[in-house]
């Protein structure tokens, strides 16, 4: 079976990558996506990219260094908010600190955000996801999804600051949504299927 080791040791994200890329399959054969603890894999990465792309090539090409001749994917992922000058970007993760939780991180922001015109409250969730294959090729995909901050958290179905991202076609936060509705507009679920396609022309050769 193909083991692919996907840089991150996030449950939520771990559960969501598992059921997007669910159906990835090599000559026929179901693909196992492990994180890098169950890989056995800690590297220390600095997350020194001006830019998702760049942050999430740099998570790979450091777990790739350890798990020689291992698929690797990572990704790197974060909220922009419009208003705040894309606050917090590419440090949503260490924004307020790594260990503050997302409740206070989520209130900071509504907060900030206090009076501010609905019309004004635009933001995206942006991922991008990289890839080093065996041979040392570096793969990149990058989507986003757009949406607004609202007034207060809603939801617990997902992670971060799924509770507080409003996405208006469905008058729900991103935290509301069933996990197969999040999966298939979200952020990360656009670059995984985009990544996908990527892998199973790789393996298809």
């Amino acid at each position: 079976m193909q083991k692919i080791i996907f840089a991150t040791g996030n449950a939520g994200k771990m559960k969501e990558i598992r059921m997007i890329l669910s159906d990835l399959e090599v000559k026929g054969q179901a693909v196992e996506i492990l994180s890098m603890k169950e890989a056995g894999i800690e590297p220390r990465i600095e997350e020194t990219g001006k830019s998702f792309v760049e942050n999430a090539v740099i998570k790979a090409k450091a777990v790739a260094a350890v798990a020689q001749g291992a698929l690797v994917l990572a990704d790197d992922s974060g909220l922009e908010v419009d208003y705040l000058n894309k606050e917090p970007g590419i440090y949503s993760a260490r924004y307020m600190g790594e260990d503050t939780p997302y409740s206070e991180k989520n209130k900071n922001l509504i907060e900030r955000l206090d009076g501010v015109r609905e019309e004004e409250r635009t933001a995206r969730f942006v991922c991008a996801i990289a890839c080093v294959l065996p041979d040392g090729n570096v793969l990149t995909k990058e989507a986003t999804i757009e949406g607004r901050i609202g007034y207060e958290e809603k939801g617990e179905n997902g992670f971060g600051y799924d509770p507080i991202f409003m996405v208006p076609a469905y008058g729900k936060s991103t935290a509301e949504l069933a996990e197969e509705e999040k999966n298939a507009i979200s952020h990360r679920g656009k670059a995984l299927r985009a990544m996908k396609e990527e892998l199973q022309d790789y393996f298809g050769r």
